[in-house]
């Protein structure tokens, strides 16, 4: 029988950002946490994000063929909660020794170390890590406000500075893609928008300044809007119509995406001509 070779290499990208922490214990679990916000707001070609939980190791192996390595995670130094700490990779140069070290005590020191002596020359020299200081780790807590707002910081800085550069011109200029509005109360969204913006086919809207704001939600067990396919092509339909007060512009509108607002902006003037 004729057998073929699997590859089991993750695909290589330009930006891969990992999210490292115990989602069960409270700001440990703001890598996760702060990934997932990543992945609501749209993830750009040639970004990969990667939930890191505790599995240092396998972070390790999911750094192979990455231009750039962003890396999250929780740092108990006795600062304040929810300082901030960036570590460029020039001071990434001395890392803890692999002997004796078992996946429980795994960290993201540990988990880069691992990658230079398990990929070689395949490990990323690009690499950053954010660090934001914890206030509690009490099993069952959710996430304190000071590492919330460093969470915050931290994701403005990575769109800024890693993931915008990726975002193609239309996403966020005046000539941005088009949706419809038709008369029986749905807005209309190719398929290109809707996969890339709305992965997960829930949204939530609100009407603010005269635009009515779409923002993608993590799935539907978080409620909201659900987009409908509506062809083979695999355009979407979300009904809008409760939002809109029953006052639905029939027309075609160039929207726009809001990268800082996580929000996908349609204007409620006057329709474009066709």
């Amino acid at each position: 029988m004729d057998t073929e070779p699997v590859d089991t290499e993750p695909p290589g990208c330009e930006v891969l950002v990992v999210g490292c922490g115990n989602l069960l214990r409270g700001d440990d679990g703001v890598g996760p946490v702060l990934v997932r916000h990543l992945w609501e707001r749209g993830v750009p070609d040639g970004a990969r994000l990667v939930d890191g939980g505790t599995a240092g190791m396998d972070v390790a192996f999911q750094m192979r063929g990455a231009d750039q390595v962003v890396i999250i995670d929780a740092a108990a130094t006795g600062s304040a909660p929810g300082t901030l700490f960036r570590v460029p990779g020039a001071e990434l140069e001395d890392l803890p020794p692999l002997e004796g070290l078992h996946t429980h005590s795994f960290r993201w020191d540990h988990a880069i170390a691992f990658a230079r002596w398990a990929l070689g020359e395949k490990c990323p020299t690009d690499i950053t890590v954010f660090l934001i200081e914890v206030a509690t780790v009490d099993p069952g807590m959710d996430l304190s406000e000071p590492v919330v707002d460093g969470m915050e910081k931290v994701i403005a800085l990575v769109e800024r500075d890693y993931l915008a550069p990726l975002r193609p011109a239309e996403d966020s200029g005046p000539e941005g893609p088009q949706v419809e509005f038709t008369a029986d109360g749905y807005l209309r969204l190719d398929a290109r928008l809707a996969g890339k913006r709305f992965p997960s086919d829930a949204a939530v809207a609100a009407v603010r300044d005269g635009q009515l704001w779409l923002l993608p939600l993590r799935g539907p067990q978080s409620g909201g809007l659900l987009l409908k396919q509506r062809n083979v092509a695999g355009d979407r339909s979300v009904l809008i119509r409760d939002a809109l007060d029953d006052e639905v512009p029939v027309g075609v509108r160039a929207a726009a995406w809001d990268p800082e607002q996580g929000a996908l902006r349609v204007p409620l003037g006057e329709p474009d001509p066709p």
